[in-house]
């Protein structure tokens, strides 16, 4: 029996376009509400939230039974750190900060078993359901799918080279990054950010790879989808919250405790 398939892979491979939704609030019971909704993956992110490796862990299991693909954020590329995602079952990875082909290679080695990579061997974990798939080290890397963030001046200047690295599945912009890197923190939707993105999905695409972003605006995240970007998370758990509780108090004329 081999690896589990990956359906998030796969579709990325044939061209499809993904609708996700972002997690940051660390919760595996709102994540289990999240997956019922129906989105084609969620993202669970580690490096702007309290999410350390056991609560990944208890993310993962909270979804399983819905059939959403989870894309997990660890907040560094850390070998070690995608060593563990991976034997606790995470097939999804996202990296963020990439700004140079090397350090692009050293991340595809950290997600195969040698001699391809250096991912650590252990046959009973729960990616390989405790050493009940048989077939798993001999097929688990091919439904990997290894996803790198780009999102600084240097990984921009080092674009073109970060691209031709083979190995890996797709290319996340970060906007909110990419605004401070080209000068306008706190302001993602400037029009030479947008069209930093725009530019980017075009030519991750002519790379062959797959682009996505995180984009809460509604009308940018349709042109990202328009020009094609593949996996696209349009909205936050935290930001819906947030709205939604704040949106509330406000028509009941609820004031702001004041800080003390």
């Amino acid at each position: 029996m081999p690896a589990p398939k990956n359906k998030f892979k796969q579709a990325l491979k044939d061209g499809q376009q993904l609708i996700g939704f972002w997690m940051s609030l660390a919760s595996p019971y709102t994540a289990e509400v999240c997956a019922s909704t129906g989105y084609d993956f969620l993202t669970f992110d580690g490096e702007h939230s309290p999410v350390d490796m056991p609560i990944f862990l208890s993310l993962l299991q909270a979804v399983a039974p819905y059939g959403a693909p989870p894309v997990v954020r660890p907040p560094i590329g850390e070998t070690y750190m995608i060593k563990q995602l991976l034997d606790m079952g995470a097939q999804n990875i996202l990296i963020p900060i990439v700004e140079t082909a090397d350090q692009a290679k050293r991340l595809v080695e950290a997600v195969r078993y040698p001699p391809r990579g250096v991912r650590g061997v252990a046959a009973a974990t729960r990616a390989a359901r405790f050493g009940t798939i048989p077939d798993y080290l001999a097929t688990a890397d091919d439904e990997i799918c290894l996803l790198l963030q780009v999102e600084t001046r240097k990984g921009f200047d080092n674009f073109d080279a970060i691209l031709a690295v083979e190995g890996y599945d797709g290319v996340f912009i970060g906007p909110s990054d990419t605004a401070a890197a080209l000068g306008h923190l706190g302001n993602p939707m400037h029009p030479d950010v947008q069209k930093a993105i725009e530019e980017s999905i075009i030519a991750i695409r002519q790379a062959g790879k797959a682009p996505g972003s995180l984009m809460v605006n509604e009308p940018a995240a349709r042109r990202y989808l328009e020009l094609g970007a593949q996996f696209v998370s349009v909205g936050t758990d935290l930001g819906i919250l947030a709205g939604g509780v704040q949106s509330l108090a406000e028509r009941f004329g609820v004031r702001r405790n004041p800080v003390s």
